[in-house]
């Protein structure tokens, strides 16, 4: 039966949103989950990032799988993962057991996620492939946002339990979907497993993005960071090495010589580390110094989604007249003046302010995303689109881990900075928690007995925290422009037509 392109789009889109939802969303009920399970903050950080790393590390080796043995059963799969696992979560009666099925789901997010793109290259004709693809982009940019409303619209109303329970049942309509609606494709290939490249790719990657978390919560110099990154420096080496050596490797990595793979990758990362970093300070902006509740937050973010999506279709028709090259740089110099407003932002300033800034934020994230994505996927041939997809994908969570690590542990540290003026006269155990984080030291200057120097301690917690968002804001600006300097030197102003660039990847060729 021959299925309809937009159907197969509207299915897979389906999927994308339900991943990058649960990468966002669960953010919102770390508070809830504590309260109910008792969990510590570094069990929290784990409930939040067992999914990431695992994603990441795992996303590459099962696109290829993907490639080989069918597109369409791996989306299925992952899919009925995911939702199951999910649905498992809903009824956890400890914390580690969250933390355990929030790895699972990342598991089952790599296997649907890279199919999700390379089946939609693989349905729709050459002339409308960059806008579909541009769909897709645009659903894989807000799909966060949507799962910060959906958090927030359940934890009105529900306790935590509720954001898994409605993952999975979004998972079982995604199968359905996926069921009637896409079929299946692969590459002409025989098969011809990489078992080397797959785990030396998975360990690298997944002990890199898991030093970035740990570097952020224990500190670069502690040994489990420092061990982690070795790990990943041993394992990344030895990757490059077995694929440099092996005739049809999982991925060949001389394409990185190709210029417009190599920025649409690096343009990714960039992108993904500052909108992250941007939701990771910016969600706690709205909640500790503007007051808003989840499902307030959550709409405080929701004109991003009413930007990206448009920006998003359009963009393929803007690359196709001028080149990626200049809508990638005009994207890349949108975010860092996002991030600059939102620098300039103060204690008392109102959410439109902020606003403004997230807009500016998200048409640059819109209009460079989308040729970032067409310059990696038209340097593969069709008959690798599952690891064309991946490397979007890994592009994707190790731009959010990093941009939460590296950001985040700016806003930290700056904070932390600031309010270590302010415990003067308090008890040990409240100054701790002052310096700690911008949410407890609110909580203790929540207390009555604290009297009239409640308010001002509650001023001076706020007043901390915008000098610590201003210093992450302001570095991430800097980062974007060093973004910038790469794509204006590297990126070729047209895309290298895919059957040149296919003479690099050695899969069959």
């Amino acid at each position: 039966m021959r299925r309809s392109p937009s159907a197969v789009l509207a299915a897979c889109c389906l999927t994308v949103v339900l991943v990058m939802a649960s990468v966002a969303g669960v953010n919102l009920a770390l508070k809830d989950l504590a309260l109910d399970l008792g969990a510590s903050s570094a069990q929290l950080t784990w409930v939040a990032d067992a999914y990431t790393v695992a994603l990441a590390a795992l996303v590459l080796p099962f696109g290829a799988i993907g490639d080989d043995f069918g597109r369409r059963r791996a989306l299925i799969a992952g899919t009925a993962i995911f939702g199951l696992t999910a649905f498992v979560a809903t009824f956890a009666g400890s914390v580690g057991l969250v933390i355990a099925c929030r790895a699972v789901m990342g598991i089952g997010a790599a296997l649907a996620m890279p199919p999700t793109l390379s089946t939609i290259t693989a349905v729709f004709p050459a002339d409308r492939r960059d806008r579909a693809v541009g769909v897709w982009a645009g659903f894989a940019s807000v799909g966060a946002v949507l799962g910060l409303l959906l958090s927030g619209s359940l934890l009105e109303a529900f306790s935590w339990r509720s954001t898994f329970l409605a993952l999975a049942a979004m998972a079982l309509v995604a199968v359905v979907a996926i069921v009637l609606l896409v079929p299946d494709t692969r590459g002409a290939e025989d098969p011809a497993v990489d078992l080397g490249g797959a785990a030396l790719s998975a360990i690298g990657i997944g002990a890199l993005v898991f030093g970035l978390i740990e570097g952020a919560d224990r500190g670069w110099d502690h040994w489990l960071s420092i061990g982690a990154f070795v790990l990943a420096a041993i394992a990344l080496s030895s990757w490059v090495l077995q694929a440099l050596r092996r005739e049809r490797p999982m991925l060949d990595l001389r394409l990185f010589a190709l210029r417009g793979f190599s920025s649409g990758f690096t343009t990714l990362v960039i992108q993904f580390l500052g909108t992250f970093g941007f939701f990771y300070v910016g969600l706690q902006y709205l909640q500790l110094v503007l007051g808003y509740g989840p499902l307030r937050s959550a709409l405080g973010f929701l004109p991003m989604a009413a930007v990206v999506m448009p920006l998003s279709s359009l963009s393929p028709r803007l690359a196709a007249r001028w080149g990626n090259k200049p809508w990638m740089a005009a994207g890349l110099v949108s975010m860092a003046v996002g991030f600059v407003l939102a620098a300039r932002l103060g204690a008392d300033s109102p959410y439109w302010q902020f606003l403004i800034a997230l807009l500016i934020f998200s048409g640059g994230l819109a209009l460079s995303a989308t040729p970032s994505t067409n310059s990696i996927v038209s340097a593969l041939p069709p008959a690798k689109q599952g690891v064309a997809s991946a490397v979007n994908d890994v592009t994707r969570e190790f731009g959010a881990a990093l941009g939460i690590a590296l950001l985040g542990s700016l806003f930290s540290s700056a904070y932390a900075d600031r309010a270590a003026g302010l415990v003067a006269g308090l008890p040990p155990e409240a100054a701790t928690h002052v310096k700690d984080s911008a949410a407890a030291g609110l909580e203790v200057a929540a207390d009555p007995r604290l009297g009239a120097h409640g308010p001002a301690l509650a001023e001076g917690v706020r007043e901390a925290f915008v000098h610590g968002m201003s210093h992450s804001f302001l570095a991430g600006a800097i980062v974007v422009g060093v973004g910038l300097a790469f794509v204006l030197i590297v990126t070729p102003h047209r895309s290298v037509p895919v059957e040149k660039s296919a003479e690099l990847a050695v899969v069959g060729d």
